[in-house]
């Protein structure tokens, strides 16, 4: 059997996996699962998740062409309708990635474009960037690197004045993470707090060295250098910095499943991490130049080795569970079990390489 092969049997395992799902939550969104039976966790509004089981249903709806799949990704995406005007910089992460894939469903361009705009309104001109938000509690003047993923292409999609806010809005972050001077040697600081009077400040929560945060600014960067607007963006800069984060995390030559705390190697994996790496990977290789044959055969050695060495082939528990993700470490949340987004990004992945999606245009 083909390498080819097998990542298409994985991606219809994956993608009856959310049939089974969609059937077991209702109206309800997925979070993560118990490793042992498959059982999710769910949630009634999809907190900051809901985009990647809106995204699931989509691809799921493209492989099938079914009406009825399609229906179903209709109204979960219609469902996410109340996040477009709340406070939160995670809006990226749902109303992007719960409408990218949609294709011609005229609700959910208008959702897109209705939350393109209301990110736009809260865009900060003094802090640079759309603040991280108090819809899903703590400060709210924050800027944490998985409030940039889908935000730039938000901001961009609005027009105007969006173009130039997505800029601010990833460079702020990207100065803050990995210092302005671009200088190497410390691990990436994913969240910063602004106090008046004494500007920016790193919280501990995450903590540096979150796997999970180097893989969203990587997958931030790469999805910048696709767009469009991608000259008004500083390109160069945005090839340093997806250098640096592929340097500094090993992304082509070591772990192929990072710890979820870079500080905690013997710590428990995330898969999840390396799903969003495989796909930034894939993002990176479609830009062409000498590395991206290099971007190209690690993003499908990452897809080979999870399918085969951490997806469930059924028996007690359902087939097609991306295993061994880890939703917080610190709080001990959800260590070990299956993740909607990790999940989202490898079916993303294994989507792309399959010629099923355009992964620069998600």
């Amino acid at each position: 059997m083909t390498a080819r092969v097998d990542r298409q049997g994985a991606l219809a395992s994956v993608l009856d996996r959310a049939n089974l799902t969609r059937a077991e939550v209702g109206t309800r969104y997925p979070l993560f699962a118990d490793p042992s039976d498959g059982r999710w966790t769910t949630t009634g509004r999809g907190s900051w998740t809901g985009g990647f089981w809106a995204g699931l249903l989509w691809l799921r709806a493209r492989w099938t062409g079914a009406a009825e799949d399609r229906a179903a990704a209709s109204s979960c995406t219609a469902r996410l309708a109340p996040w477009a005007d709340a406070d939160t910089a995670t809006r990226g992460l749902i109303l992007w990635y719960g409408t990218a894939l949609s294709g011609d469903d005229g609700e959910a361009a208008a959702l897109q474009s209705r939350a393109a705009r209301a990110c736009l309104e809260s865009w900060d001109p003094d802090l640079g960037v759309v603040p991280w938000g108090s819809a899903l509690g703590g400060p709210r003047s924050l800027a944490r690197v998985d409030g940039v993923p889908g935000m730039v292409q938000l901001l961009a999609a609005a027009g105007g004045h969006g173009v130039a806010a997505a800029g601010s809005h990833l460079h702020r972050h990207l100065d803050l993470g990995l210092g302005a001077g671009g200088a190497g040697g410390e691990l990436l600081r994913p969240a910063w707090a602004f106090d008046e009077g004494a500007g920016w400040r790193p919280c501990a929560d995450p903590p540096s060295g979150w796997s999970r945060g180097r893989a969203w600014l990587l997958l931030a960067v790469a999805d910048a250098l696709n767009r469009p607007e991608a000259a008004d963006w500083r390109p160069r800069r945005l090839r340093t910095v997806a250098e640096r984060l592929l340097a500094e995390g090993d992304a082509l030559a070591g772990p192929i499943v990072p710890p979820a705390e870079e500080t905690r190697p013997e710590g428990p994996p995330d898969t999840s991490a390396a799903a969003i790496t495989a796909v930034a990977l894939l993002k990176l290789s479609r830009l062409g130049g000498p590395e991206a044959p290099e971007f190209s055969r690690r993003a499908g050695a990452v897809l080979d080795h999870l399918i085969s060495a951490h997806m469930s082939d059924g028996g007690d528990r359902p087939a097609g569970m991306l295993l061994d993700g880890c939703y917080d470490v610190g709080r001990g949340t959800a260590v070990g079990h299956e993740l909607i987004w990790g999940d989202f990004f490898l079916a993303l992945g294994l989507a792309a390489v399959g010629g099923l999606v355009d992964v620069s245009e998600v």
